[in-house]
């Protein structure tokens, strides 16, 4: 009798189509097929001549032959040598955690910075030095592993009931770690003494003075690897669709946590020993497979040595590159420089499963008529003025302030408050354009990254004329914010992809801009302090010229916007339909793009990048009924204003004698919004 062949969806099918299919969920190219230790060997001699070069062309310290032998050698032993094994071992590392990321979530785009487990890390590191330096020495590795590990599942947790969507998994990990970084920069600001110090180290330097971080790393390493060897049978068996990894005996639940955990130990170890370096755990398996690696075990084996191989020859380049003994820029800033492009290339094989929920009012909703919606707003508005203006905390307990103290008081919170009604308005104003440029509701200037962009425009303003004047600042801001806007409308149009991975391409800019951020900060001097001032979005310093520039922007940038109605009704219909009634859509979209682009720079010059009043404004405005164009333009600006009043005026009083910055405040309450409107299930739309 005949054998009868397995069906396709049997436990025999799948086993013995398991090398064929365990790559196709992260959708690589077809490449020809080749030997995975060839591009592997390019990549040591590459290595290898890179250090050579940097032994040859490094600086030798001057002075008495004896001297200048015996301190030459001891630079070589003791800071050259660790250095370069230090990033060999923090690229395998995090190469192999990259790998095993991508492959337990079945996601192209999962790496440690991706999914918040850098940022979460960094945050408890911060929480540790800032209240217990003693602590942080003895346990930072721990440390940092609470913090990954508690970031990672939040963002799973996120996206759970999307089924990990690799989309969804990449936005919830972007809000996480713009809460994380908020957090972060608080601590960093309120403990001024380490402030400088601890984006030096954030920014991944990898300079060493003696072998103690080698010794640390390598046995963690060597036991992450022996490990993630071990799991290479239940690896395979997630290649698999759920349903198929189950039917042959895996417990996915278990087998999950396990490589997760495996993962974010190897990560954090990293940036407790080096800082955070960025986008390697997502460069190096990318790598790994276009050089020909397939099954788990040559991906496994082929990121690691991606990973070091990149990571090293980063760092030599920033050495050879930088001005006699100090480095170009931190490594793992430099490095996660390629973090942006590369998500850039990976996001038309990225297919999410479902669209991020909106807000939307319940049908039992009773709506507001329009003047008593509108009237109730403006009242809103009055009344958190009136508070911000006259009422406070004192060491003796809260008071009103009239007559005399008011007048005293004036001059130091009028210019402030004004500040953040021009800008909360701007915001607003903005966040509206780009949802219904983009039809999609969760745009807006910080998650789209262009208000990163318009930080990379201050950073290179800063590089190039030191302490420059106002009026050249924001003409850097508004040059980096409006190339920001214009990449990710480029990148997307171009690509075909979905409205969900539009978000995605603004997390790539933002990668990549604040890359470029990270680099001015870890110089050290003035500007970092300036740079990190900025992105506290701190009001306490407002003045006559900011108010006034706050003011003056939003009434001559928001008046054009109701001209243009139109525009806004017929833009999130498509760019098919805007095209068959004779709208041109190219010029529409980038004026709107420039007149948002310079709303934003002049925004987060004054208050920072990291409020996410542009996303709230327009999406409370459309919950209280405003669906109009004109109506839902005009809500989001009075909203926007008003959020931003009260981020200022709770700033300086929650913790009262002591001020939070208004933009790490108004983030603080904006990120968890987002992350409320991305567990919506889709039922509720």
């Amino acid at each position: 009798m005949g054998r009868c062949p397995p069906q396709a969806g049997s436990p025999i099918a799948s086993q013995k189509d398991l090398r064929v299919s365990e790559t196709a969920d992260i959708d690589t190219p077809v490449l020809p097929p080749r030997h995975p230790a060839i591009p592997a060997i390019a990549l040591g001699v590459a290595c290898i001549a890179a250090f050579a070069a940097l032994l040859a062309l490094r600086p030798h310290i001057p002075g008495d032959a004896i001297q200048a032998t015996e301190l030459n050698s001891l630079l070589l032993w003791q800071s050259l040598l660790p250095r370069a094994v230090v990033a060999l071992l923090a690229g395998a590392a995090l190469g192999l955690a990259g790998a095993l990321l991508q492959r337990v979530l079945r996601n192209p785009i999962a790496d440690a910075s991706t999914l918040g487990i850098a940022s979460g890390a960094k945050l408890a590191l911060t929480l540790g030095l800032s209240f217990s330096p003693l602590l942080t020495g003895i346990s930072r590795e721990t440390m940092a592993f609470a913090g990954g590990l508690s970031a990672v599942m939040l963002v799973l947790a996120l996206s759970w009931r999307r089924g990990l969507d690799p989309v969804t998994v990449a936005i919830s990990g972007m809000v996480v770690s713009m809460i994380a970084a908020s957090a972060s920069v608080t601590l960093v600001l309120a403990r001024g003494e380490y402030a400088l110090s601890i984006d030096i180290w954030g920014a991944g330097a990898l300079n060493q003075q003696n072998w103690g971080v080698v010794t640390s790393l390598a046995p963690q390493i060597a036991i992450g690897t022996m490990a993630a060897f071990l799991l290479l049978r239940p690896l395979d068996l997630l290649a698999l669709d759920d349903a198929g990894a189950k039917s042959l005996g895996l417990a996915l639940h278990s087998v999950r946590f396990t490589i997760l955990v495996l993962a974010v130990w190897l990560s954090t170890s990293v940036t407790a020993s080096v800082g955070i370096i960025g986008f390697l755990g997502l460069a190096a398996p990318s790598i790994a497979r276009l050089c020909g690696a397939r099954s788990s075990r040559q991906v496994i084996t082929t990121a690691p040595l991606a990973g070091a191989a990149v990571l090293f020859l980063t760092d030599c380049l920033t050495q050879l590159l930088g001005p006699g003994f100090s480095d170009l820029a931190p490594t793992g800033a430099a490095t996660a420089l390629i973090g942006g492009p590369l998500l850039l290339w990976l996001l038309p094989r990225v297919h999410g499963r479902a669209s991020p929920a909106t807000a939307t009012t319940h049908a039992a909703r009773k709506r507001l008529k329009r003047f008593r919606a509108f009237a109730a707003l403006v009242a809103i508005l009055l009344v958190l003025l009136l508070l911000a203006i006259s009422v406070g905390p004192s060491d003796g307990g809260w008071i009103i302030a009239t007559g005399s103290l008011l007048s005293d008081l004036l001059p130091f919170r009028l210019p402030r408050i004004a500040v953040a009604v021009g800008a909360g308005a701007m915001l607003g104003a903005t966040g509206f354009i780009m949802q219904r440029m983009t039809a999609n509701p969760l745009a807006s200037p910080e998650v789209l990254g262009v208000s990163s962009g318009a930080g990379a425009g201050l950073a290179a303003t800063l590089l190039l004329f030191g302490f420059p004047s106002p009026l050249v600042t924001l003409a850097g801001m508004a040059i980096g914010a409006l190339a920001s806007f214009m990449v990710t409308i480029g990148v997307t149009r171009k690509s075909g992809i979905s409205d969900e991975a539009f978000l995605l391409a603004g997390v790539a800019v933002s990668a990549l801009c604040m890359a470029v951020i990270g680099m001015l900060l870890a110089q050290g001097d003035m500007r970092s302090y300036a740079m990190l001032t900025w992105l506290s979005g701190s009001t306490n310093r407002a003045g006559a010229f900011d108010a006034w520039t706050a003011l003056a922007a939003a009434v001559l940038l928001i008046a054009p916007l109701p001209m243009v109605k139109r525009w806004f009704a017929i833009l999130p219909l498509g760019s098919g339909v805007a095209r068959s009634i004779g709208m041109r859509v190219s010029m529409v979209r980038v004026c709107l793009a420039a007149l948002a682009a310079l709303m934003t720079a002049i925004s987060s010059y004054l208050v920072g990048p990291l409020s996410l009043t542009g996303l709230i404004a327009p999406h409370l405005a459309r919950l209280l009924g405003f669906r109009g164009g004109r109506d839902h333009l005009f809500a989001a600006v009075l909203i926007g204003a008003g959020l931003m009043v009260a981020a200022d005026w709770l700033s300086r009083t929650v913790i009262y004698p002591y001020q939070v910055p208004v933009g790490l405040f108004a983030a603080l309450i904006g990120g968890p919004y987002l992350l409320w409107l991305l567990g919506k299930r889709e039922a509720d739309r």
